[in-house]
């Protein structure tokens, strides 16, 4: 592996691939630490410091930390995934978008229009009503967290926030074309590991206050490791249906016969559902947070069911998993389609007719294989509920966060591998095919 990272600096494209990416990187935390203007950074802290369990806390993870100081890059690049789906929800019920979708690249391109379009559309929405939300906040003592509102606020607030997201989807289209890896992706793996190094020092701290004993701290790490090792194992895992190809003879060519599979990953939806889940199941919590709950004796008892750490939010929070699990996996694996493209080229699975069997028969692997990953992905996000609430364990570790963390980082290595296997070098995770000569 050493030899792997050594060979890195060997091939000119991938160095200046990385160091693009990394810079990058830098222009976007520097940029969360830019406050959106008339806001008073002091009440604001206060005032997130109490919501760290809501939506709050879950989309100032995504943001790095960013939503928290109200920055310029405050919305993070959460609007730009939810066009994403958006767009990819509708090319289900409207032609036009399917159409396109088949298009190979010149639907792709325009596809990201519509996607870019969307971003900024929803971008402002979002920082409108941002801004109209802080205008009715305050912090600690009552002291207001915009001294001066209007429509003069309102206006600059959305358009600054709208900005931002719009150089942040810039920065990440631009690590995809000239860096490594997918550049959505590394913004929001930068964004969760910058607040790695404070999460560090405050288990140190705990540990040296006594409130976590050191052997604890032993078995927390090795649960770590194993917990990596089982998300590295889950997302690599994957059902390979064989398919055989018929012969066909093209002009003076025999084209087929030979063997392949068809590979079915166990956790096809990524990290979608946990993201939908605890959206829709913190929204409520979070609304309730601005109003005055207390008073309504039976509101109060759903707002705490549904916090976290109740049986009740465990509860919703798996069932609306393994929901999203479904519904996405049927949004974007079509197995009618794989059965229809594998019979025009001559495909087929061995003892499976081509056609409607092939198809029904693809279709009942792939829902026994979500209700796989649909357990494995709740698993992983339920941990943190387990660590914390349940056993007092002052740690946070799992969830949607780490499960981006792995991901991103198993693609970016692939990536790298592929580069330095293409000239001849041993890659990073292991020695090469072809050796250097």
């Amino acid at each position: 592996m050493v030899t792997g990272f050594q060979n890195i600096p060997k091939v000119p494209e991938l160095k200046r691939r990385i160091l693009f990416t990394l810079a990058m990187l830098i222009v976007y935390r520097l940029g969360c630490h830019i406050p959106t203007p008339g806001i008073d950074g002091a009440a604001l802290a206060s005032f997130f410091a109490s919501q760290q369990r809501g939506l709050f806390g879950l989309f100032d993870m995504f943001s790095g930390g960013a939503l928290m100081k109200m920055s310029v890059m405050a919305l993070g690049i959460m609007p730009y995934i939810s066009a994403s789906i958006i767009l990819e929800l509708l090319s289900v019920v409207i032609p036009h978008l399917e159409r396109l979708r088949k298009e190979g690249e010149v639907g792709r391109k325009k596809i990201i229009q519509y996607t870019r379009y969307g971003t900024v559309i929803l971008s402002l929405i979002q920082g409108f009503g941002i801004a109209v939300g802080l205008e009715k906040m305050s912090g600690p003592g009552g002291v207001l967290i915009v001294p001066v509102g209007g429509w003069g606020f309102r206006i600059l607030a959305a358009l600054t926030l709208a900005a931002g997201t719009a150089f942040l989807m810039w920065i990440g289209e631009q690590i995809t074309e000239r860096g490594i890896g997918n550049g959505i992706s590394m913004i929001i793996f930068s964004g969760i590991v910058a607040g790695l190094p404070v999460a560090t020092m405050n288990t140190f701290r705990l540990v040296g206050s006594g409130e976590l004993s050191p052997f604890l701290t032993v078995i927390l790490v090795a649960f770590m490791v194993l917990v990596v090792g089982f998300i590295v194992f889950m997302e690599r895992g994957q059902r390979r249906i064989p398919v055989q190809y018929a012969k066909r003879v093209v002009g003076r060519r025999v084209y087929g016969g030979q063997s392949t599979h068809l590979p079915l990953k166990i956790n096809t939806s990524g990290v979608i559902p946990p993201i939908f889940a605890s959206s829709i199941i913190m929204f409520p919590v979070t609304v309730a947070n601005f109003l005055d709950v207390k008073s309504i004796p039976w509101l109060q008892a759903v707002v705490n069911a549904l916090s976290p750490g109740h049986i009740i939010h465990d509860l919703f929070y798996v069932a609306f998993i393994f929901f999203f699990c479904y519904f996405y996996t049927a949004v974007h694996f079509n197995p009618v389609d794989v059965a229809d493209n594998m019979k025009r080229y001559g495909g087929f699975i061995p003892g499976i007719r081509a056609g409607k069997n092939t198809a029904d028969y693809i279709d009942s692997v792939l829902t026994r294989l979500t209700f796989a990953g649909a357990i494995y992905v709740s698993a992983v996000c339920i941990l943190p509920q387990i660590l914390i609430y349940k056993l007092n364990v002052p740690f946070y570790f799992g969830g949607t966060a780490l499960l981006i963390v792995v991901g991103v980082a198993m693609e970016t290595a692939s990536q790298i591998e592929t580069h330095l296997l293409m000239r001849h070098y041993e890659g990073i995770l292991k020695k090469g095919l072809v050796k250097t000569r």
